[in-house]
């Protein structure tokens, strides 16, 4: 057990202080910063954070008014301004930034008005496309009004009408999720989704290049008399498992800072699109569970792909079957944010790769039956066994194995090995 214990500080520690964990931390922790300080460092570059100024010559003399209120009130982040000189002197002037854009409103017997929008930036068309919904609205106050039409009717035809959904009891007394409670739960849907396809991918490859790299340079047969191969294993996974605990936990701890101490901002937005309030304990306990089985299936099988090669430049290669099975489950549970009762979601919460991800999206959205949950739990802690048991045989014969080798075909001579180290 002390062996094991060695082992496993080792491979924390190793990784915990060198310098490309340290770096990609600093980085994440600085990107989390700088997102939740958004609007200070777009400030920084506004110059002096006054509003972008539209110029407009009305030879109306009726709009102008009537629209500058409209864009105040909106608050669109451009303010207009009454231009008195020529189309030429304000496309001039446009060149040389004091104006974003020129609108130019001309009378017309027929159409009412003809309304044109000078620029040089076409990238972002946000400002004309609200200049001319509000002209819209203009023209069709003008005419209804010619029209004989009270204003209020036309308000009141638009008026959106009263509609509800209202969720069905079922005989246990059980009703479909609502709204928030479904916003609430695919938030966190999202965050599990990405925070275990980035664990798997980062920590799953670490372990394998940590094996590969000790059988490299020959450390491995240094420790294979000093520790059983199976021990050291699980103890390289349980090792890389806490390093990835320490690193998402930091991440965690800052951004629930970053959102604390913004969340009167985040207050209708993004705080209540992703649903990061009134989380039910349950879905946090799912999430866990579901987040550690599935690091430690593809832990496993990461572990057991690394010890088949002995150079570096070998372990992308072998990594790629493990790659795809978690591209693929991310994909299906991608599929499954907004089809979350689709038969092939369903189907694939049962599928061992694919159900860290997939099950606990159906969790989330849905109420699914515990029987359903316990099912595929239990298959997939089945199959963490059989993994474990598979690979820790792999492992005692593979990390015996060297020279050049990068193929699944090596599971055989990897097992052969082991029967012989016995």
């Amino acid at each position: 057990m002390r062996k094991f214990g060695v082992v496993l500080l080792h491979s924390y520690l190793s990784r915990l202080k060198s310098k490309s964990f340290m770096i990609t931390t600093a980085l994440f922790l600085i990107f989390i910063m700088a997102v939740g300080n958004l609007d200070f460092i777009l400030n920084l570059f506004d110059g002096d954070g006054s509003a972008d100024q539209v110029a407009v010559i009305d030879e109306t003399e009726d709009i102008y008014p009537w629209l500058s209120e409209q864009v105040e009130q909106g608050e669109h982040g451009f303010e207009l301004v009454d231009f008195e000189g020529t189309v030429d002197q304000a496309e001039s002037d446009i060149l040389d930034g004091q104006y974003v854009g020129l609108l130019s409103l001309q009378a017309d017997d027929q159409d009412y008005f003809i309304a044109n929008y000078h620029t040089d930036q076409l990238i972002n068309p946000s400002v004309q496309n609200q200049l001319d919904n509000y002209l819209q609205q203009y023209k069709v106050a003008l005419a209804t009004n010619e029209a004989g039409i009270d204003q209020e009717v036309i308000e009141s035809i638009y008026q959106p009408i009263a509609f509800e959904t209202i969720a069905i009891e079922t005989a246990d007394g059980r009703t479909a999720r609502s709204e928030e409670e479904i916003g609430v739960a695919r938030g966190l849907v999202y965050v599990m989704l990405f925070v275990l396809y980035f664990a798997v991918l980062t920590y799953g490859n670490m372990i394998a290049m940590d094996i590969a790299n000790e059988k490299s340079s020959r450390v491995m047969e240094i420790l294979i008399s000093s520790s059983p191969p199976i021990s050291q294993m699980f103890a390289k996974i349980i090792g890389i498992a806490l390093l990835g605990l320490t690193q998402i936990g930091l991440f965690f701890v800052v951004g629930y800072y970053m959102i604390e101490r913004v969340q009167d901002e985040l207050v209708g937005g993004f705080f209540e699109v992703f649903g990061f309030s009134e989380i039910a304990v349950s879905t946090y306990v799912y999430a866990v569970v579901f987040f550690l089985l599935g690091y430690l299936l593809y832990a496993t099988l990461s572990a057991m792909l690394g010890s088949l090669v002995s150079r570096m430049e070998d372990v992308n290669q072998l990594m790629m079957p493990v790659i795809l099975l978690i591209v693929v489950a991310f994909m299906l549970s991608m599929f499954g944010i907004n089809m979350p009762e689709a038969s092939v979601v369903t189907i694939t919460s049962y599928i061992p790769f694919f159900a860290p991800l997939v099950m606990f999206l159906r969790v989330g959205l849905l109420e699914v039956p515990v029987w359903e949950v316990a099912l595929s739990i239990g298959i997939l802690i089945l199959t963490i066994l059989l993994l474990a048991y598979i690979g820790a045989k792999v492992y005692r014969g593979g990390v015996l194995m060297y020279g050049k080798g990068s193929s699944l075909k090596d599971f055989k001579r990897a097992l052969q090995l082991a029967k012989k180290d016995k």
